[in-house]
Parts: structure tokens; C-alpha cells; sequence
């Protein structure tokens, strides 16, 4: 599938007018050029130094950034397709990239609002660095949580990262942790030391993350690498509003499915046929809540419509990559063969960014679809 393919393809219209984009171009092409051919041994192997160089060099580790730091200052919707292109050429991949992107996002809007940054924040807005994300935890407070602590000048971290993705390729962590006697998250820049360890992790989706759980011992933070300080109320509303929608790496991977069912038998065929117009109307349907949300400032903004959205696209990840595997007669389970990839993949996406409220109408979603075979 060429890059051109991939933009005009009936299940990913966009919403907005196409228009010609250089920088989107060219890593269009880079995408189907690199990222799609190796994504079979990325997985195996891991995403590599080199990789990493490469999205250097094309603009990507500071494509949110203004052009004053060298980046590409791409608007919402050129994001969106960078996202879903990366992501249905190689999860693995995208998966390092997405935990740096927003980082980037949030410091070039620091800088626009005339703060101040440490010098370390202006080299990630270079893309000279590459950020990895110790951020989720919270999601589990008091249960797990990285807890900070402040002194005179700085703040101690501790507690044990569930997971960052992208282990040994960044020197530089977004840690969220929680004052615990005012339930304050503070997010900072973290650079990566020998009080940082990872602890091992076996994933069998995403292998090629490099993802490890990761102790944080007693890692001392200076003040000026806190990005912000907020209630653990607001934050999680906040997270709320980004696990809540189907993103575009969901429809980047459907994409990718779609594509392999097209030129697989005539039968497959027909499923990628029959469901193009389904998925199209999803991303419609997904990024549309998602924008009004934004315009409206209400992270909770039809919050129930957002959540069916993200499951439903789920539940048809699960179902195109059985499908696929179906149509390879076998041969899809096989660890040279993208259909088990795919199907790994699509697993993964049902957990990635799960919150309580996600999970919920997940498992209600399923247990009604159980009652409804009964009768």
C-alpha cells in the first residue's frame, strides 16, 4: 500500500479538506518505506537507536514544536494522521513515540504562554531528546502511585513504574507522582540515572516497545523540572478526557487490517468491504466528540457517547484481526506472519489508556452481548 493509498483510502476520508502537506508527505513515505517492511522484526527485536535517529531527522520527536526550535508546528488534524499512519505501519513503534509526543505539546505550550523552561525543556522542543511516559500510575491512587515528596529546592520520587515503553532509547522520563497530604500530582522531567532501574516486564503484545517496569528510588527532582502541579481531581479529569475517545492509532491499525483482507482472498475481501464504511463512520464519529469536547472545555463532554465509541472500535479491531487470521488458513499464527501481529495488537489497543470507566463499559458491553446469544 503506497503512501497516497493510505491518505484517499474510503475508510480514512478526513474531516477537513485534503490539502498538501510536505512534511506530512515525506513521512508518508518514510512509514512505507522503513517502518512497514521491518515491523515484523521491530516486534522481535525492538525498536532501534537508529529508528530513533531517523524520526530525529524527519522532524518527528519535535513536530509539535514551533518552528523557532526547528519543528514542524503541525495543527490537530495533520497530528492525527501522522499518528495513524505510524501506528498502522508499526505499533511498536508508535508506541515509543506516542509517550514522547505530548510532552513536546505541553512545553511548546509553556513556552507560548511566556514560561520560562529549563534549559532540558528546550532541548526536547529541539528534538534532540527523546521522552519517555511514567505516567499512568496515578490512575491507581492510593493503591500504587509514585509518591513525591518535597524538600528545600526539589521534590524526592519513589514508588515503582508500571510501565514506560521505550527502555534504553530515552534519557529523559515525564514522571507523574502524588503528594499524598494534598493530593497534588506533580508532573516533572526526570532524567534518567542510576536511581532509575528497570525490573523486567514480559509483554507479549508490543514486545518491541522495549516497555519495562521501572523503580523510581528516591530520585531527587529540582524544581525547576516540575512542569505543573495540579489536584488529583483536575488531573483525572483531564485523563478522563484522553482515554475516553478511539484514537487515531486505532484507525491507523484498521487501516493496516482493512488493507491486508483487500488483497487476500475473495472472501476476506468482502469483510474488508463491508466494513470500510463502519470504521470510516467511527473515525468520523470519534474525532468529531473528541474536537467538541475540546471546544466545549468539558473533558466529560458526552462522556458516555465517547466511551461506546472507543469500545465499539475495540470490539471491531478484535473482530477484523480474526478475520484476517481466518483468511491466512492457519498460517496466521505463525511468527513470521503480520495476521498474528495484528491480532496481538489489537489486544493490546483494549488495555492501552484504560481507565475504570473504559473498562466498565467494556466488560458491560460484553456481558450483554452474552444475555442477548441466550435468547
Amino acid at each position: 500500500m503506497t503512501p497516497s493509498s493510505f491518505r484517499v483510502t474510503p475508510s480514512t476520508q478526513l474531516i477537513t479538506e485534503e490539502k498538501e502537506i510536505p512534511f506530512l508527505d515525506r513521512v508518508l513515505e518514510y512509514t512505507e518505506r522503513a517502518l512497514r517492511p521491518s515491523a515484523l522484526q521491530t516486534d522481535k527485536h525492538g525498536v532501534t537507536h537508529e529508528r530513533i535517529e531517523q524520526f530525529s531527522e524527519l522532524k518527528l520527536l519535535n513536530h509539535l514544536a514551533p518552528p523557532e526550535f526547528g519543528g514542524a508546528a503541525v495543527d490537530r488534524t495533520t497530528d492525527r494522521r501522522l499518528h495513524e499512519a505510524i501506528a498502522g505501519a508499526c505499533l511498536n513503534t508508535w508506541l515509543v513515540w506516542a509517550q514522547h509526543g505530548p510532552m513536546v505539546g505541553r512545553l511548546a505550550e509553556a513556552h507560548a504562554a511566556g514560561r520560562e523552561l529549563p534549559e532540558l525543556g528546550y532541548e526536547i522542543l529541539r528534538g534532540r531528546v527523546l521522552v519517555g511516559a511514567a505516567v499512568s500510575d496515578v490512575r491507581k491512587f492510593p493503591d500504587h502511585f509514585i509518591e513525591a515528596v518535597h524538600n528545600r529546592g526539589s521534590w524526592t520520587f519513589s514508588g515503582t513504574v508500571s510501565w514506560v515503553s521505550g527502555w534504553g532509547l530515552n534519557t529523559v522520563l515525564t514522571v507523574a507522582a502524588v503528594e499524598r497530604a494534598t493530593r497534588t500530582v506533580v508532573t516533572a522531567l526526570v532524567p534518567v540515572t542510576s536511581d532509575i532501574r528497570p525490573m523486567g516486564l514480559g509483554l507479549s503484545a508490543v514486545h518491541g516497545s522495549r516497555t519495562e517496569r521501572v523503580k523510581l528510588a528516591d530520585v531527587v527532582v529540582p524544581d525547576e523540572y516540575v512542569i505543573d502541579r495540579v489536584p488529583l481531581a483536575t488531573y483525572r479529569t483531564k485523563d478522563f478526557g484522553v482515554a475516553s475517545d478511539a484514537r487515531p492509532h486505532h484507525f491507523g491499525l484498521a487501516e493496516t487490517v482493512l488493507a491486508e483482507l483487500d488483497v487476500s482472498t475473495p472472501e476476506a475481501r468482502q469483510v474488508a468491504q463491508a466494513w470500510r464504511p463502519r470504521i470510516a463512520q467511527l473515525r468520523a464519529d470519534a474525532y468529531g466528540l473528541s474536537d467538541a469536547a475540546k471546544q466545549s472545555g468539558d473533558d466529560r463532554h458526552r462522556a458516555g457517547d465517547r466511551l461506546r465509541i472507543k469500545a465499539v472500535v475495540g470490539e471491531a479491531l478484535s473482530t477484523l484481526t480474526r478475520a484476517l487470521l481466518i483468511s491466512r488458513a492457519g498460517r496466521g499464527i505463525q511468527s513470521d506472519d503480520t495476521a498474528q501481529l495484528h491480532a496481538r495488537s489489537a489486544l493490546f489497543l483494549l488495555v492501552q489508556g484504560q481507565t475504570s470507566d473504559v473498562r466498565e463499559v467494556q466488560l458491560n458491553r460484553i456481558a450483554l452481548e452474552g444475555t442477548e446469544e441466550r435468547t
